[in-house]
C-alpha cells in the first residue's frame, strides 16, 4: 500500500502528492515546518510541537490555514491512513503559490502538508558504542539576522555543516556561533556532563528550543540532577566526563569523540545510559 500524504485536506498517494513549482517554499526556503514523533500510535508532545510551529509562523508573518485542534486531528488521521504506530512525522507550511519574486503578498493560501513515515537516523550500534564528531568552520546563523527559534524550510546553515561533517567522516557535526560558543549540532542539541552537573548551551546561544532537549532536561531534574543552561565553549567539550545529543529523530544519542579527543573514558558514561533509559521508558512504556 502506498503511503498516503497530506494536503491542505486532502490525502494523496505519496507519488502523487505535489505542490506547485511556483511555491515560495521551494523558491526560496519561505515556510516552517515541525519533526514529531509518534510511539504506539500516539503523538508524542504533539501540543508542544503545535505550540512551536504555529509560534515560527507567526514570526515570519505565515497564517496557518488550520487551527491547531485540526491539525492534530489530520495528523492522527494520516498516521491511521498509512497504519503507523511508530514513526516520525513532517508537517510543513508553505507560503504557497506566487510570483518570481520575494513579495509574499502575491502568493496564494498556504500549503499545509503531513508526511507520516519511519525514520532511523542512526545505526542501533551508535546507541551502544555512541557517535564521533568534529567541529565545523560554518558557523551558526546568527540570531539577529535569523532566530534559531524559527524552524524553517531553509536549512542550508545546517546542511552546509551537515557536508563539511561528512567529508570529514562524520555523520553529525558541531556547530559554533558568532561568538565562537558551542551551539548545537546539525540536527540535533548537545548536552555536556562533568562532575555530575548537566549543561547545555542557552538559547541566546543561538539554537532551536528543542522539544526533546526539554524533555531530557526535565527528566535529569526529576532525577536530582543538576542542570545549567549556560555557554559554552569547545574547551568544555573536551573535558567534559560524558556528551549526548537530542532530537526528535535522534531522540538521546551518546557522543564518545569529539575532534578527534575522547570524552571520559571514550564511551557511554553513566548519568547518559542513565537519561536514554528514562527517555525510553517516557515515550515507550
Amino acid at each position: 500500500m502506498a503511503l498516503k500524504v497530506f494536503i491542505n485536506g486532502t490525502l494523496f498517494d505519496k507519488d502523487e502528492a505535489r505542490v506547485s513549482v511556483y511555491d515560495h517554499g521551494l523558491l526560496y526556503g519561505d515556510g516552517v515546518f515541525e519533526g514529531i514523533r509518534s510511539y504506539g500510535g500516539e503523538v508524542f508532545r504533539l501540543d508542544e510541537h503545535l505550540d512551536r510551529l504555529w509560534d515560527s509562523a507567526k514570526a515570519i508573518w505565515l497564517t496557518i490555514p488550520m487551527t491547531k485542534a485540526d491539525l492534530a486531528q489530520a495528523i492522527r488521521d494520516t498516521l491511521r491512513a498509512n497504519g503507523i504506530q511508530d514513526g516520525y512525522i513532517r508537517v510543513v507550511v508553505t507560503r504557497g503559490a506566487g510570483t518570481l519574486g520575494l513579495d509574499p503578498n502575491r502568493c496564494s493560501h498556504p500549503q499545509v502538508i503531513i508526511i507520516t513515515d519511519h525514520i532511523a537516523l542512526y545505526p542501533d550500534e551508535l546507541y551502544e558504542k555512541g557517535l564521533e564528531i568534529i567541529t565545523v568552520s560554518t558557523v551558526r546563523n546568527h540570531p539577529a539576522a535569523l532566530s534559531p527559534r524559527v524552524k524553517s524550510l531553509n536549512y542550508l546553515n545546517n546542511i552546509l555543516a551537515k557536508i563539511e561533517g561528512l567529508q570529514a567522516g562524520c555523520i553529525e557535526a558541531l556547530m559554533l556561533n558568532h561568538k565562537g560558543e558551542v551551539a548545537e549540532c546539525t540536527g540535533d542539541n548537545i548536552f555536556l556532563i562533568r562532575g555530575g552537573r548537566l549543561s547545555t548551551p542557552p538559547n541566546e546561544a543561538g539554537i532551536l528550543e528543542g522539544i526533546t532537549r526539554q524533555v531530557v532536561i526535565d527528566l535529569a531534574r526529576e532525577a536530582g540532577i543538576d542542570v545549567r543552561e549556560v555557554p559554552l565553549t569547545k574547551h568544555d567539550v573536551y573535558i567534559a566526563d560524558e556528551c549526548f545529543l537530542t532530537g526528535t529523530a535522534a531522540e538521546v544519542v551518546p557522543v564518545v569523540k569529539v575532534d578527534s579527543r575522547a570524552i571520559g573514558p571514550g564511551a557511554p558514561g553513566p548519568i547518559t545510559r542513565d537519561l536514554m533509559k528514562r527517555f525510553k521508558a517516557v515515550t515507550r512504556g
